[in-house]
């Protein structure tokens, strides 16, 4: 009698096949809900050795440029690749002539520290070097 009580406890107890199952999202997905905040408008630039896709009001972490600038300075980026409005795209070769994208200077700062470290063993070599890499915060004003 113990066995037949054992097969009705495992029934009870397994899940059934049309429970659901919970999915994961890929790192890179967007949920339905954020969607229909993204502007359809947007652009690619090109600048400090990098190519960046933005649209109005994103926030964007680019290499230092040269020269003295300060927060809250205007920036124009006029290497400009790809354009699009939501019905017309405009594909540079490799920039568009006359295409400009401005932002505004949120922040000046430094990332977090990078250290390397060379090691010899047996030979009392040990070196230890660190370097903070500076950035611009930038907010993408308009796209023309």
């Amino acid at each position: 009698m113990m066995a037949a009580e054992k097969k009705t406890i495992r029934k009870i107890t397994q899940k059934s096949p049309e429970a659901p199952k919970e999915t994961k999202k890929a790192p890179g997905m967007v949920s339905q809900s954020v969607a229909p905040l993204i502007s359809k408008e947007f652009a690619v630039i090109a600048t400090g050795g990098k190519q960046y896709v933005v649209s109005p009001g994103t926030m964007l972490k680019i290499e230092k440029l040269q020269g003295e600038h300060k927060d809250g300075e205007t920036l124009t980026f006029d290497k400009v690749l790809i354009v699009d409005n939501g019905t017309d795209t405009t594909i540079g070769t490799p920039f568009i002539d006359g295409a400009k994208v401005t932002g505004t200077i949120k922040a000046i700062g430094r990332n977090k520290k990078v250290e390397t470290i060379k090691y010899k063993q047996k030979s009392r070599y040990f070196v230890r070097r660190g370097h903070r890499q500076p950035y611009f915060l930038i907010k993408i004003e308009s796209i023309k």
